[in-house]
Parts: structure tokens; C-alpha cells; sequence
């Protein structure tokens, strides 16, 4: 048996599957986002945590009221939303409500990062876009240095997931 969990931006899912790839078993929980000003989107990471945990336990319910003995659950994959940028002191606390994928605040960052790599398309295979980390990671540098100064680490949501679980 082997559980996949999924970390969306609109919930966490989990499913639990047999040797076969049938499933036996699925659970949901669901996830706000924060959009505290034109082109933000934020979420707090332990609210993945705390949702992740919540449809894990559903499902071994449902698994357990199904006659499945949890114990036979041999594995767990971790899949989960990209580019969210979730920043962690040198303790491992989260400094502020990650930036998802789907934030667009880092234009001028992006240009900023295209002027200084021009050859960034062509080595990387992307442009800069507002969505992805690096210029999200610029952008805290120039409007919350305070932030920036503490940051130890930079995971993406479902490493942060995985380093919680």
C-alpha cells in the first residue's frame, strides 16, 4: 500500500493506493490563500502542515473502517505546488507567509535580473517571471531587508511539507 500526498494551492490531497494501483481510500482538506494586495498570493506554511496531518488521518480512517491495517502502508510520495517561495530562519521557523506560484509583485525584479544575466533565456531555457523564486527572493531583499537578512534557508512548499512531516 502507498500513500500519495498532494500540497495544492487550493487544498491538500491524500490518497491511499494497493500493489495494483487501485485506490482504496482518499481524503482532502482544504487551503485559503491570502491575496493582501493586487498580484499577491500568499499562504501560511503551517496551515499546509496542519492540513497535510488532517487528511492524512481521514484517510487512515477510512482506510482502518475498510479493513486495511495501517501498518501495511509502506511508503509516502510527496508531490505539491512549485515556486512558492517558504523562508526559514536558522532555527527553521518560517520568517513570513510564503509567495506562491502564482504571485506577480516581482516584475521590476525580473527586469532587474534579466539586465544583469541577458543571457539568462538562453543558459536557463526560462525568461524571468514574477511566479518563480529567484526574483521573489529579490523582491524581499528590496522591501523587507529585515526578512532577507534572517532568511537560512529557502524551500518550496511541499519541501517544507516534508521537512514538517
Amino acid at each position: 500500500m502507498y500513500i500519495g500526498l498532494d500540497l495544492g494551492t487550493s487544498g491538500v490531497k491524500a490518497v491511499l493506493l494497493d500493489r495494483d494501483g487501485a485506490v482504496r481510500a482518499s481524503a482532502s482538506r482544504p487551503l485559503a490563500v491570502s491575496r493582501p494586495r493586487p498580484r499577491w498570493s500568499e499562504q501560511a506554511p503551517r496551515d499546509w502542515s496542519d492540513a497535510a496531518c488532517g487528511a492524512l488521518a481521514a484517510l487512515v480512517a477510512d482506510a482502518r473502517a475498510a479493513g486495511i491495517d495501517p501498518r501495511d502502508i509502506d511508503a509516502l510520495g510527496l508531490t505539491g505546488q512549485m515556486h512558492g517561495a517558504t523562508l526559514l530562519d536558522a532555527h527553521g521557523d518560517v520568517l513570513r507567509p510564503a509567495i506562491l506560484w502564482n504571485d506577480g509583485r516581482a516584475d521590476a525584479e525580473c527586469a532587474e535580473l534579466e539586465q544583469l544575466a541577458p543571457a539568462l533565456h538562453a543558459v536557463a531555457g526560462n525568461l524571468a517571471m514574477p511566479g518563480f523564486t529567484a526574483p521573489k527572493l529579490l523582491w524581499v531583499r528590496r522591501h523587507e531587508p529585515e526578512v532577507f537578512a534572517r532568511i537560512a534557508q529557502v524551500l518550496l512548499p511541499k519541501d517544507y511539507l516534508r521537512y514538517r512531516l
